[in-house]
């Protein structure tokens, strides 16, 4: 479990994709998050004093669950960034698709993907319902909507063999349990950020009582 901000920067440090100039330009991206967070709520004051463990650790994570060249990879209400952002940076070969529909939000996206260099990386300004439909290879979300939901506003972007990586939190087990309309291979992940907290992983097949 990564307790701490040492040992979140340590477990980074593992991961194939975490080279010297991906630490520089996570370095960066928690620097432009401060600055930002001065002037809209990005995420709470108080997660910013674990801002590697809580946000940085805690979205990179996600990288574990999928093969490295995975792409194109869509998160769904990028927000402040994660996972988005931090995928971005740490796989900047990878064509990262961002939705996100809050003007706000969307031009700070916009200019921390400009100031780090994330030329594959994209900003959608849009709200998901008025995307375009295309196949995806990842889908992820974090505190996006809840599951049934957000599969009914975004399974047209999947297809059998897309991996979905959805940190749910503590609601994990619960919403996984609570599904009932859908044909799929999710499981619960452990965070290695929190202990009560669960990634709601696998892949969709489609709606029950239709053809895939």
């Amino acid at each position: 479990m990564i307790g701490d901000e040492a040992a979140a920067k340590a477990w980074l440090r593992t991961l194939p994709a975490c080279d010297d100039l991906a630490i520089e330009r996570l370095e960066r991206l928690v620097a432009l998050l401060r600055e930002e967070n001065a002037r809209q709520n990005l995420v709470s004051e108080a997660s910013l004093e674990q801002v590697w463990q809580r946000h940085i650790a805690d979205s990179a994570q996600l990288l574990t669950h999928v093969p490295r060249e995975t792409s194109p990879w869509l998160d769904l209400g990028t927000g402040a960034g994660f996972p988005g952002l931090v995928v971005a940076t740490l796989l900047p070969e990878t064509e990262v698709r961002m939705i996100e529909s809050r003007a706000r939000r969307v031009d700070w996206l916009e200019r921390a993907r400009c100031d780090l260099g994330l030329d594959s990386a994209v900003v959608i300004g849009e709200r998901l319902e008025n995307v375009p439909a295309f196949t995806a290879k990842v889908i992820s979300a974090r505190a996006f909507a809840p599951l049934e939901r957000l599969l009914a506003l975004s399974a047209r972007f999947s297809t059998s063999d897309t991996h979905w990586l959805l940190p749910k939190g503590r609601s994990a087990v619960q919403e996984l349990r609570d599904l009932r309309k859908w044909r799929h291979m999710f499981h619960v992940e452990q965070s290695l950020t929190d202990p009560d907290a669960g990634i709601i992983v696998g892949t969709l097949a489609g709606r029950k009582g239709t053809s895939t």
